[in-house]
């Protein structure tokens, strides 16, 4: 009995599925760049979902991205509003309530503020940097052979978001208008007040506050990309070639089977006897 349609039908199914693993792996950052652009493009569909009276749809990615960010509003970007932020007191929220921090997180906007986008400004940064570094990295690393960053630079990239997030969140426990980050008197001390109070003041856009997230955002999703794409992408190109050898081997076999009609036939010579 001849085996070889069967054999042969094995080997090509092992075949598309290399092939299709192998095509995958080689444009994986592709896809990186794909889902992260979905991932960043969603918290601004929330506002408008709300403008336009989508609210199933808003709510649903404003509920999705609470499990990510605290989502306070006097640090979140407003679409559709009078400012692109706003200051604790311009908000419809008590600030001195016991319950101040989940208001600021349940409010999400309305008709007059506008609507703020699903998560925080610096979140915004995070993925943000994260997504257009990858996008340069991709272009980049066309032309040029990209050697990683050593690992403690990431850390270096990492010191200001921790510094930043730590002194944020022992700050809020004396009350959100009443922590050391809030009015920052010590920086305005340090400088002799030379920047106007409103850079001192608050966490709205433009205030020193805003801006540390920014930098300490910005650098991480940069150190990300630079410290650890060119390692994930010397790992692919090197599974790729062994996927490749894969293929190889299986086309040669192919070739062999099908040559030899008596090879793997269940046959060792001619059934004369």
């Amino acid at each position: 009995m001849d085996t070889r349609p069967v054999l042969l039908g094995d080997v090509q199914r092992r075949v598309n599925r290399v092939s299709l693993v192998r095509t995958a792996l080689s444009h994986w950052l592709l896809w990186v760049v794909l889902v992260l652009g979905i991932y960043n493009a969603l918290p601004f569909f929330a506002p408008v979902a709300m403008r336009f009276g989508w609210g199933e749809a808003g709510n649903l990615i404003y509920n999705l991205y609470s499990t990510q960010c605290h989502q306070m509003a006097q640090r979140s970007f407003f679409l559709f509003g009078s400012q692109v932020m706003y200051s604790i007191d311009a908000l419809p929220v008590n600030a001195a309530e016991r319950n101040a921090l989940l208001s600021l997180r349940e409010y999400r906007g309305d008709e007059t503020l506008g609507w703020k986008v699903a998560w925080s400004d610096r979140m915004v940064y995070m993925y943000g940097s994260l997504w257009l570094s990858a996008l340069i990295y991709g272009f980049w690393s066309r032309r040029h052979f990209v050697r990683p960053l050593p690992f403690w630079t990431f850390l270096l990239f990492l010191l200001p978001m921790a510094l930043d997030g730590t002194t944020h969140l022992l700050s809020d426990v004396s009350g959100l208008t009443d922590g050391f980050r809030y009015d920052n008197a010590w920086l305005a001390s340090l400088t002799n007040d030379v920047f106007p109070s409103s850079f001192y003041v608050g966490d709205a856009f433009g205030s020193f506050n805003s801006y540390a997230r920014m930098i300490s955002g910005v650098l991480f999703g940069f150190g990300i990309v630079w410290v650890f794409f060119p390692w994930v992408d010397q790992e692919v190109r090197r599974t790729v070639l062994v996927l490749d050898e894969k293929l190889t081997r299986f086309e040669h076999y192919v070739e062999a089977v099908g040559m030899n009609p008596l090879r793997h036939s269940g046959k060792r010579g001619n059934d004369e006897t």
